[in-house]
């Protein structure tokens, strides 16, 4: 399984040279099995890029988002194999009380928010909503799960063979649990990433920050790590940078993060075009 990170922000950061090594584009990772199936996690405006380098012979892409607000699908438009004849695209993503997956993309892409109407996309279009649960796409075995973000929000699990990794991008660790001390059982999205090799997490804020921001759906780096070596994690990856974190801050941030790790926890921050291999078998 190989893992690239093709957009790390939770909104646009100002392009420049304070943000060229950890990436201003908003949140697209991209999963590759063996096999060479695709998943795409997320549609933020790294999915641009991400879709100008899938081969035109690869015949389905499957797109996973956690949910729909704008920095998580704001590059969808954009995204290259939904214009080419005959693609099979799947688009797998949270349910709504009120609107289907179908009517809630419609109002971005179409005007006056976005100039071609998802009825015109050349390829094959498949929407499948999940509001947690299993399900298998090739080598791939995905489990969905709430997490605690405004609106409905997924995290997701992936494994194929023995690789394992899990994506949460968006999640707000305080409010999931009374204590992260207390039954992990409590603890929002802690069954999704227990003992993977790779977890993706938000982490947007300082503790610093977050005192004034509670209820805004993100968690802190020391939390985040915290999070992890609980949960068994090998590797946590620090995602979703605040857009007023330039690489000087995140390289303090990083550094920080991993004192605080106990052996066995590698600690990075997301970086556009990282790579991470998992070996599927062992």
């Amino acid at each position: 399984m190989k893992v690239v990170v093709w957009g790390t922000r939770g909104s646009l950061a100002s392009p420049g040279p304070d943000t060229a090594r950890y990436g201003g584009n908003t949140s697209c990772v991209e999963v590759r099995a063996d096999d060479g199936t695709v998943l795409v996690l997320d549609a933020g405006t790294g999915i641009r890029r991400l879709g100008m380098q899938l081969p035109p012979s690869l015949p389905r892409v499957d797109l996973l988002l956690s949910h729909l607000h704008m920095d998580h699908i704001q590059g969808l438009g954009f995204f290259a194999p939904l214009q080419r004849p005959n693609m099979d695209v799947r688009i797998w993503g949270p349910p709504s009380t009120t609107l289907d997956l179908r009517s809630r993309l419609i109002r971005y892409l179409s005007p006056p928010l976005f100039p071609v109407h998802l009825r015109d996309l050349a390829c094959c279009l498949t929407l499948q909503e999940i509001a947690g649960g299993h399900f298998d796409i090739g080598p791939f075995k995905v489990e969905s799960g709430l997490v605690c973000h405004p609106g409905t929000t997924l995290g997701y699990r992936i494994e194929a063979g023995a690789a394992s990794m899990a994506y949460l991008p968006d999640h707000e660790l305080r409010l999931g649990a009374v204590s992260l001390d207390g039954d992990p059982a409590w603890i929002s999205g802690f069954d999704l990433v227990r003992g993977v090799d790779v977890l993706i997490h938000d982490a947007q804020y300082t503790a610093a920050e977050y005192d004034g921001h509670s209820g805004w759906g993100h968690s802190t780096t020391d939390e985040v790590v915290r999070f992890a070596a609980r949960a068994g994690v090998r590797h946590v990856v620090l995602f979703h940078h605040s857009p007023d974190h330039d690489d000087a801050t995140l390289d303090r941030l990083v550094a920080d993060a991993a004192r605080l790790a106990p052996p066995g926890l590698t600690v990075t921050a997301a970086a556009e075009g990282t790579a991470y291999t998992i070996a599927e078998t062992r």
